[in-house]
């Protein structure tokens, strides 16, 4: 059966420690539909320009980066949020220690 409802409380403590010079993530939800994937980041640490063959969705929940979409460059912070189109090039550099949640909306 189905569940109908995923509830995290504190999606911080999901984390394994950010040890520092790194990067963790870990995959909270995925089907046919949605995949949630939680990341942190250590001060300092970059994903370079890449992009994504879907739409995808960037909430920033703690801490602050800079993030390049396309050609513009952003501050984010807690609570910034941020949709994608797909193949747009993106990048994402924390200036302090970050926690990010991606979800990626398949098609």
């Amino acid at each position: 059966m189905e569940e109908s409802y995923i509830y995290f409380e504190n999606l911080t403590a999901e984390l394994p420690e950010i040890s520092p010079d790194s990067i963790v993530s870990r995959t909270l939800y995925d089907d046919e539909q949605h995949k949630a994937i939680l990341f942190g980041f250590a001060a300092g640490q970059e994903l370079s320009e890449h992009t994504a063959s879907q739409t995808a969705l960037l909430y920033f929940v703690q801490g602050s980066a800079q993030l390049t979409l396309g050609e513009d460059s952003r501050r984010a912070s807690a609570g910034t949020w941020v949709r994608m189109a797909p193949r747009l090039a993106h990048s994402v550099l924390a200036e302090t220690e970050l926690v990010m949640m991606l979800i990626l909306l398949k098609q």
